[in-house]
């Protein structure tokens, strides 16, 4: 186990470096702190948004779906890749050309100030309750490879990611969330290449499956399996690409740099969707007692399977750099949140404060109050978390998917269907989130999947999986007909004398349509951005070297140089891009 301390050692002080690094990228303004000034290029814009639909639920709640059900959980993350695929079309363009810093100020400029605070308020919490979430996912698997207190691994890795957030902002975030595509891209391959060869080959890991490789166990319905992945498309859609998760794409330089992110992150979703989940795959064939492992999780303990093929089927080490990628996931998610929750709470909470108060500050002071705010969001993140821990009755695929449809799913339509809806009254978003979060009640206690089936008259009563399928599907379709459809309908009431905001609403609309490009003085954030990142992932690739030292047999130590390989090439091509940009700046200008 001591090299796998080392390893893990040795990616916290990667990433502590990183938070140094840019820390003088993000000292000038508060713009500089929130998105980078929107000056980001779209390699790091795309693996920070890949990285945050992406956390250590994956390799968890994730891979023990994978474990029991099969290519079922495949589809989940399909729908991830077809929301960028959206994105790529239409969204990710126009959320950059909506000019604001944060998330809530497109909404003030969209539905008004009213609702500028009221999502300010209910994003904060929902961000804080999904960042618990994913570092409660965390703290179980690591609790499981180091039989380490879950609490104490919550708290460990809840004040590292609050040092980066808090000191580089968004830049090092983002910075930090390409690294951390890397490793996790090193992570998924390499261990999905000895899986394929454990079980031999892709045509034998579906044949001997232990249950049908694509419906998976306790599912007589295969209309179910379709109509799951139906309504997952849409709620994807939904939750990714709005105007709260704008975010992702606010850093980027410039129009065409937006849209290449959200083709990036397409891609290593659409890849991802089947990489990740191979070695679950295999570790149903090779070890099928995996989830009686570790019964101690309760219900979570299929959720460590991903430790099981590790521990016994990869190199010394590897538990080690997984266990490194899960941080990385995991803290790659939380650091977003927390950075955006700081900048939704400085524009569009505590400065409109101070304004009515007749009061102002510099924008220095705000850079401290962010920095405050990223501080106390960390603490509240990890408290959530530590809640978080002691539901066991729960898997985590079923905490995740809980979280997400009951309370995202209401919250966020509004957002998505204001892009295309002008003309709706101003009480029209708040009033459906209410709609909504009563429509999740009723799904969940009154019309289930029970209910549903003795409507329908089944003969066969739903199994438990079935049940949990069938009412995921049942709430978002309730989501989109009546949630959606009140929004929709809304648009009746709309009286253009009424809205106060008609004029920064058409301009917000006109803004949307308008390409934003770079100035002469990009080209210098672009060299120092190549340079930071070449030299951070240098480092990277030779401590991956030095893994070649472990004592293993000889493809584990040649499967570490090839990677340490790829990395330093990698490295040496942006440290090399930036030299070169360098050389021509003073021509350019």
């Amino acid at each position: 186990m001591v090299y796998e301390y080392i390893v893990i050692a040795g990616y916290f002080a990667l990433i502590l470096g990183i938070g140094f690094a840019f820390k003088s990228l993000a000292k000038n303004s508060t713009s500089d702190y929130f998105r980078g000034g929107g000056r980001m290029l779209w390699w790091m814009v795309g693996s920070t948004a890949f990285m945050a639909q992406f956390s250590a639920w994956t390799f968890t709640g994730a891979a023990g779906k994978a474990f029991s059900d099969g290519f079922s959980i495949s589809l989940v993350f399909f729908a991830n890749t077809f929301a960028y695929f959206c994105g790529w079309l239409y969204f990710s363009a126009r959320f950059r050309q909506m000019r604001v810093d944060t998330p809530t100020e497109g909404i003030k400029r969209r539905f008004g100030t009213q609702n500028e605070l009221f999502f300010s308020w209910a994003l904060i919490v929902f961000s804080m309750i999904n960042a618990g979430v994913w570092l409660n996912a965390l703290g179980v698997f690591s609790s499981a490879v180091f039989n380490a207190d879950i609490s104490l691994t919550i708290i460990a890795t809840g004040l590292t990611v609050l040092f980066v957030s808090v000191l580089s902002g968004a830049w090092g975030v983002v910075a930090s969330d390409f690294v951390q595509t890397l490793i996790v891209a090193v992570i998924s391959v390499a261990s999905a290449i000895v899986a394929l060869v454990k079980v031999g080959g892709p045509i034998a890991l579906v044949n001997d499956f232990p249950v049908d490789f694509v419906m998976g166990p306790d599912m007589n319905y295969g209309v179910i399996l379709i109509g799951s992945f139906v309504f997952f498309l849409a709620k994807q859609l939904i939750t990714i690409m709005n105007l709260n998760d704008s975010f992702r794409f606010l850093n980027a330089k410039d129009t065409v740099n937006a849209r290449k992110a959200a083709l990036l992150a397409m891609v290593l979703m659409g890849i991802g969707s089947i990489v990740w989940f191979i070695p679950p795959w295999a570790a149903a064939i090779l070890y099928p007692d995996a989830a009686t492992s570790y019964a101690e999780l309760g219900n979570k303990a299929a959720d460590a399977v991903y430790l099981v093929f590790t521990r016994n089927a990869m190199p010394i080490g590897t538990v080690g750099l997984l266990l490194a990628g899960l941080f990385a996931a995991s803290m790659s998610s939380m650091d977003s949140a927390l950075n955006k929750n700081a900048g939704i709470f400085v524009r569009s909470v505590y400065q409109p404060l101070l304004k009515k108060r007749n009061s102002s500050v510099s924008d220095q002071h705000l850079l401290k109050v962010s920095r405050t705010v990223s501080f106390i969001s960390g603490i509240l993140v990890i408290l959530v978390a530590l809640f978080f821990k002691s539901l066991k009755e729960l898997s985590l695929f079923e905490l995740m998917m809980n979280v997400s449809t009951m309370v995202q799913v209401p919250l966020l339509i509004p957002l998505i269907l204001g892009l295309f809806i002008r003309k709706t009254p101003q009480w029209a978003p708040w009033a459906t989130v209410g709609l909504g979060l009563c429509v999740s009640w009723f799904m969940t206690h009154v019309f289930t999947a029970d209910v549903l089936a003795q409507i329908i008259g089944l003969k066969t009563a739903f199994t438990r999986r079935e049940s949990i399928d069938v009412g995921l599907m049942m709430m978002i379709a309730a989501h989109l007909i009546i949630t959606a459809g009140f929004f929709c309908v809304t648009s009746l009431f709309y009286k253009a004398e009424y809205d106060t905001n008609r004029e920064e609403t058409n301009h917000f609309f006109e803004d949307l349509e308008t390409p934003v490009i770079s100035d002469v003085e990009q080209d210098e954030y672009d060299s120092k951005q190549r340079h930071k990142l070449g030299v951070m992932v240098m480092l990277m690739s030779i401590g991956m070297l030095a893994m070649m030292m472990i004592p293993n047999p000889l493809w584990g130590r040649l499967m570490f140089l090839l990677c340490a390989g790829i990395m330093l090439l990698i490295g040496y091509l942006l440290k090399a891009s930036a030299t070169s940009r360098m050389a021509t700046i003073p021509l350019e200008q």
